[in-house]
């Protein structure tokens, strides 16, 4: 018989398996609508009642009167985002998906480390957050929709994160090791990917812990400037200048493709890389048995940027011959105080919209972006309206999993 517990919102929830949970899910599904299906439950749109539109920005310019010296905050208007978590999802997926929802739904505590029966710490809010439904499907797919995997890497991240120190990074922290601009998140692809710039020539500090902290911050800030409905990012890394010095080392790589590969999965777009000096093609030879496949595939060496790229957008001292139009000059002074400006004003509109929304597990990326979506607790209520009963029927009182089959619906 299945017992009741508190989950990690303090509603009370059924502790059976999530594999049972998902099922009766479905079941109490068809029971409200006999005519539902899996499928076409999941074609309605939380959009229907959106916010009114807001009036429409004017395209983005570049100054006239000299470099552009801060980010860019917009992509060209052009650029459409193609996020793989809008697509809609087939029966057995959504099956998964309301599987490791309703197991993620029911975490009190996570371990602190990775170290086997590492000590356990509650789960906080900015891990709550953090836990979106873009985020679930991610995970998804980076297992090949493995459900045990998949909340085995989920729970891996947070823990991961706790150890590391991911979340206490500081714009003040990081500062020295970006002076030179050895990094640089500046404009957005055709796909309104933002751009993180990595230049390997302008390395201006010695091989620290910090230099990794660094590219997980500015990873982490990429993310931040991802506009609604975008959630992977582009990578522009230039071997322009770099001398044999400034190649990384394979134990540095190793510690950037955990990063990316491990707790960062489904966020790499595309990764373009350019004049490659032939001790870096070595050096990417090497590491290529730690580079999964997904991962290189999406790897480009020296093609054409502004295929990539549009060329209002693209630095025009990137990319050798083939570079864009954008005049940049990097000054530190002016655009790291400008970024953190931005990042902060991001954060709290994000986290706003999140407390507003019920601070849900599971809740929609789209709207936490300030995108025209419904958040997932006005998804259920208009459910429930429409239906004259709480959504899940026969489920009566099991927030998180009425929420799970709420959270299929397309955004």
């Amino acid at each position: 018989m299945a017992s009741t517990q508190p989950t990690a919102n303090g509603s009370l929830q059924h502790s059976a398996t999530a594999e049972s949970s998902a099922s009766s899910f479905k079941s109490s599904a068809s029971k409200a609508d006999p005519s539902a299906t899996p499928v076409s439950s999941s074609q309605t749109t939380a959009t229907t009642t959106a916010p009114p539109e807001e009036e429409e920005e004017p395209e983005w310019q570049a100054p006239k009167n000299g470099p552009l010296k801060t980010p860019i905050y917009t992509p060209m208007k052009s650029a459409k985002p193609n996020s793989l978590s809008s697509r809609p999802l087939t029966p057995e997926q959504e099956t998964k998906y309301a599987t490791v929802f309703a197991a993620v739904s029911q975490w009190q505590t996570l371990p602190s480390t990775s170290l086997k029966d590492g000590a356990q710490a509650p789960l906080q809010d900015h891990e709550r957050m953090w836990l979106t439904r873009e985020c679930l499907l991610r995970y998804l797919r980076a297992t090949k929709w493995n459900t045990p995997n998949a909340l085995k890497r989920l729970q891996s991240t947070i823990s991961w994160r706790r150890e590391y120190g991911a979340d206490t990074f500081s714009a003040d922290y990081i500062s020295p090791e970006n002076e030179t601009g050895k990094q640089l998140i500046l404009g957005y692809d055709n796909e309104a990917r933002p751009c993180l710039y990595l230049m390997p020539a302008k390395q201006n500090t010695k091989m620290s812990d910090r230099q990794i902290h660094h590219l997980c911050y500015m990873l982490d800030r990429t993310i931040d400037m991802m506009p609604p409905g975008q959630e992977s990012a582009c990578l522009l890394i230039s071997f322009k200048g770099a001398g044999n010095g400034h190649v990384p080392t394979v134990a540095q790589a190793r510690a950037v493709l955990n990063i990316l590969q491990n707790h960062s999965p489904e966020r790499l777009g595309k990764a373009l890389i350019s004049e490659l000096p032939w001790y870096v093609a070595t050096f990417f030879k090497l590491i290529s048995p730690f580079i999964d496949p997904v991962t290189r595939e999406k790897m480009k060496f020296n093609e054409d940027l502004r295929t990539y790229v549009p060329k209002q957008q693209l630095w025009s001292q990137h990319g050798g011959s083939k570079n864009g139009e954008l005049n940049f000059e990097y000054d530190h002074d002016s655009y790291w105080p400008a970024l953190d400006k931005e990042i902060q004003r991001r954060r709290v509109a994000f986290r706003e919209r999140w407390e507003k929304g019920g601070k849900l597990i599971g809740e929609y990326e789209e709207y936490l972006r300030g995108g025209r979506c419904l958040s997932m607790g006005e998804v259920i209520r208009k459910a429930e309206a429409e239906k004259g009963e709480t959504v899940g029927g026969a489920m009566e009182g099991d927030a998180d999993l009425v929420a799970a089959e709420v959270a299929k619906l397309s955004v």
